[in-house]
């Protein structure tokens, strides 16, 4: 099956997701300001540290505004495009409902971590980027087309990396009886995306940088905007996307062998 194929499908169950979320206008508007809620309570958060000091870790206040509102944003989309369908894959494995993937015109873990989106989630991507420009627009920054262009770029390689252990933290299900709590374990170390690099030493740097990347995911595009093109980023970025993604499909394929059906 080629690219187009798989366009067509996503778009399928893309636009099947929205209606449906429509349907049920007063839970979207609920969850939509719950998010919304909670970004507002990292923003206010940053006066807050800062209004007790000038630097933390060598960043200024709207620095730490643009590092934050790039984490959220790379979070959002990861909520929007594929959390619910991570979440429910692995609820699935372990009741037997992933034989519906099974018989799906194309690949199993595309067509069962892109089956929903949250439409909340990707509407409060448009806040997230608005505190980027905000933050942006307080620095005096002025990206060339090329720096936003390398952002987006960035921002993708984020969040394949946040996809990438999402899926093998839903594929210990296929071993274990149940991998729930791995999910939002990670999620919440996830929110350590929203420190600065060099906050982290010792331990901590080699566990949230190197082992898990959370920390690159969000300081590596964040550098890019306050400092133009970093080869270091950019590679180390790019490499770790392709390893966390390329582990995500051998342990998910190797799970998927000893998947016992519910007609099994």
């Amino acid at each position: 099956m080629n690219l187009a194929h798989y366009l067509r499908i996503w778009l399928t169950a893309a636009r099947y997701s929205i209606v449906r979320t429509l349907m049920f206008r007063g839970d979207f508007f609920i969850w939509a300001l719950v998010e919304l809620f909670w970004m507002t309570v990292n923003i206010l958060m940053i006066s807050v540290i800062y209004s007790h000091t000038k630097t933390v870790a060598g960043w200024s206040k709207y620095e730490m505004m643009l590092l934050v509102g790039t984490s959220l944003l790379i979070q959002r989309f990861l909520m929007g495009f594929f959390w619910s369908s991570i979440f429910e894959m692995g609820r699935n494995i372990r009741t037997g409902h992933f034989d519906f993937f099974l018989a799906q015109p194309g690949n199993i873990l595309f067509m069962a971590s892109t089956r929903k989106i949250d439409l909340d989630g990707l509407v409060n991507s448009f806040v997230a980027m608005g505190v980027v420009a905000y933050a942006a627009h307080r620095l005096g920054l002025q990206p060339s087309a090329l720096d936003l262009a390398l952002y987006a770029v960035m921002i993708f390689c984020g969040l394949i990396i946040h996809y990438s252990v999402l899926v093998l933290s839903v594929s210990v299900a296929f071993w274990a009886t149940s991998s729930q709590g791995l999910e939002g374990i990670y999620f919440t170390l996830s929110e350590f995306s929203r420190l600065p690099r060099a906050a982290f030493r010792g331990l901590a740097s080699v566990v949230f940088v190197w082992m898990l990347p959370v920390v690159v995911v969000s300081n590596a595009p964040a550098s890019t905007l306050l400092h133009g093109f970093q080869p270091g980023w950019a590679v180390a970025l790019l490499a770790a996307a392709l390893v966390w993604l390329g582990a995500a499909i051998l342990v998910f394929n190797l799970g998927l062998r000893r998947y016992s059906s519910a007609s099994s």
